[in-house]
């Protein structure tokens, strides 16, 4: 019968029996064990506090400044704009912004045709509590987008940023 279903008849395979159970025994402990550490590392960054606060941006004198009501995100980026324009400082507000667990996105308003967009991820920094300096960072792709309307074109410029936390009393250089 075993032969007419296509079923080996092999003592090697009765034989290998006990060498296989031995290696699911050792190899199920060890999958169960990762599994753990993975679940452990999602409860780690699932349990990021809420992020409304004011952030480094990429000037020493810029901030990004979020509220975070449920899971939107409100706020505005400030820039220093030096003497390049007649305002010294540019408010760019988040007119769309989320999180989901650690995951956040945002885009801003635009102000003479330039806006940013920000995709990546809240993480605990190096600060011990809240309110130290580093204590949340935003790590991920910052888009700079700048249109042309004219010629009805857009250039954007990609990097990798981490955007630290400012702490409870530090603030933005004068």
């Amino acid at each position: 019968m075993a032969r007419k279903l296509g079923i080996p008849r092999s003592r090697s395979v009765i034989k290998d029996a006990p060498r296989r159970g031995c290696m699911v025994a050792l190899l199920v402990p060890a999958l169960v064990a990762l599994g753990g550490v993975a679940l452990v590392l999602r409860a780690q960054q699932a349990n990021v506090p809420k992020m409304t606060g004011r952030y480094h941006f990429l000037g020493p004198e810029d901030s990004v400044n979020i509220l975070q009501e449920e899971n939107m995100l409100k706020g505005y980026i400030d820039v220093f704009t030096g003497s390049q324009e007649s305002d010294s400082i540019f408010s760019y507000p988040l007119i769309i912004g989320s999180r989901k667990s650690n995951q956040i996105s945002f885009r801003t308003g635009k102000i003479h045709e330039k806006y940013y967009r920000f995709n990546g991820i809240v993480e605990r920094g190096k600060g011990e509590k809240s309110g130290d300096p580093d204590y949340l960072q935003l790590v991920g792709e910052l888009e700079t987008i700048t249109s042309n309307s004219v010629t009805g074109t857009h250039k954007v410029e990609k990097q990798h940023v981490i955007l630290k936390s400012l702490g409870k009393n530090e603030g933005v250089p004068d």
